[in-house]
């Protein structure tokens, strides 16, 4: 399904919607790496038992981020190197004790074991950490699934994402989140977080107008609010219908979508 073969068009990227949570921390050249990376593996396939390569070449930077090679290559491999000392963090639940809840278990881990420079061949190797793969290759039931060229063409990295953020909702065609969430998915500064009209003009409004003008989304969004707080934000989104062939849905992530 994915391979180093396909047009750009037709490389999807698929990760468990943990690590979409967990990821937003990436600036946007580790985000353009990272998921083009993982637009060449196939989720279908089994999860290796061991750290798993992919191998990067300037030129397909290059050609997916509309970029001339010499500046692929430095983007490339000084995104590599700042992705080697990343880590993620998740939270799963823990078991009861006395009849009474755990706090939920914290793990961090690394994106990548090992990374992997060729200057005179100009690509790059990134080995992930084998604990990772599970959420990239399929065996997550909760999954975020697009097509790598919506996002090649974004230059915010809130545009991208709010991308995956509507992404895990498409099927319904809206999506609603507490503005706790919304502001940490977005990584928004404190001073953005104390005044949610700088969360509007700083982060929601370029995002909203960035993907609508280079990624043909209709969206509509609101503030919901209890008394004068802001306590929610609310997107409904479609595609514009001149882009549907664009871009396909899958059920068996579709089935998951809403009950993350």
């Amino acid at each position: 399904m994915k391979n180093n073969t396909e047009p750009e068009s037709k490389k999807l990227v698929t990760l468990s919607n943990a690590l979409t949570r967990a990821g937003c921390t990436l600036t946007l050249g580790e985000k353009r790496i990272v998921m083009l990376a993982v637009s060449k593996l196939n989720p279908f396939k089994p999860v290796p038992a061991q750290s798993f390569p992919t191998k990067i070449t300037a030129a397909e930077f290059a050609e997916s981020y509309d970029i001339d090679m010499n500046t692929a290559y430095e983007q490339l491999k000084k995104a590599a190197k700042t992705l080697y000392n990343r880590s993620l963090t998740f939270y799963e639940p823990a078991h009861k004790r006395n009849g009474k809840p755990l706090k939920p278990l914290r793990i961090d881990m690394r994106w990548i074991g090992r990374a992997t420079y060729h200057e005179g061949e100009a690509w790059v190797e990134l080995v992930w950490w084998f604990e990772i793969l599970p959420h990239l290759m399929g065996v997550k039931k909760q999954f975020t699934e697009y097509q790598l060229k919506q996002a090649t063409a974004l230059r915010s990295i809130y545009s991208w994402r709010l991308l995956e953020l509507l992404m895990r909702f498409r099927s319904t065609g809206w999506a609603e989140y507490t503005i706790e969430d919304f502001a940490a998915s977005m990584q928004a500064t404190e001073k953005q977080k104390a005044n949610f009209n700088n969360i509007k003009r700083r982060i929601i409004e370029p995002a909203v107008k960035e993907l609508v003008e280079k990624d043909g989304w209709v969206i509509t969004w609101q503030p919901i609010t209890a008394g004068r707080r802001v306590k929610a934000v609310r997107f409904e989104f479609s595609r514009d219908s001149r882009q549907i062939g664009n871009w396909k849905e899958l059920d068996w992530v579709d089935e998951f979508a809403q009950g993350d």
